[in-house]
């Protein structure tokens, strides 16, 4: 059965965006190579990326997409490649079709869909984000490993992507120079 992979960044307050969904705060910090080739490195055990409306019409996917095309030659551009070419599913209510290369909209019940497509054969299945959409998926209890990017910047206010007591169990932990922990976490 495939694994439902959840990567995303975090404030050390414990936000995933501000109030009204800001991620400038990401790459305050900066590069720092180990962290990406991680990041890259869980793309490539992934075929199937997970979306949910927000982000996927934020402009997400064409960014991605035109850093992939066009971006210079490095380890953001072999990221953006490795996004580009996942399949998306993008969790809608409202849209049934939404822009960009390898997309593809599910309308249905989150918790049948996922577990469909855990059942099906091939490689992991990542999920970025958003936070409404992330936060579904946490109290469906459909997330089987949580890659959580703490970053060293603390905003005060935000949106938090865990609505309820969850316990973990953190798994490992990698610090990273430019300050970034990545603390790999399973269901308690």
């Amino acid at each position: 059965m495939r694994k439902l992979k959840l990567q995303i960044q975090m404030t050390v307050d414990g936000f995933a965006a501000g109030p009204n969904g800001e991620n400038d705060w990401v790459f305050i910090s900066g590069g720092d190579e180990a962290a990406l080739q991680k990041i890259i490195d869980l793309a490539d055990s992934s075929d199937t990326l997970l979306l949910g409306r927000k982000l996927a019409q934020s402009g997400f996917i064409d960014y991605w997409q035109n850093l992939a095309d066009n971006g210079p030659d490095g380890q953001q551009r072999t990221l953006a490649q490795r996004i580009a070419g996942l399949h998306k599913i993008i969790f809608s209510h409202t849209e049934t079709a939404i822009s960009g290369n390898n997309v593809e909209v599910e309308n249905g019940d989150l918790a049948s869909a996922v577990q469909a497509l855990k059942n099906q054969p091939g490689k992991d299945i990542l999920v970025y984000g958003g936070v409404d959409f992330v936060s579904s998926l946490i109290s469906l209890n459909l997330i089987d490993e949580y890659f959580i990017i703490t970053c060293p910047v603390a905003i005060g206010s935000g949106l938090s992507i865990f609505k309820e007591k969850k316990i973990l169990k953190l798994e490992s932990s990698i610090a990273y120079n430019n300050g970034k922990v990545l603390n790999k976490y399973l269901p308690a």
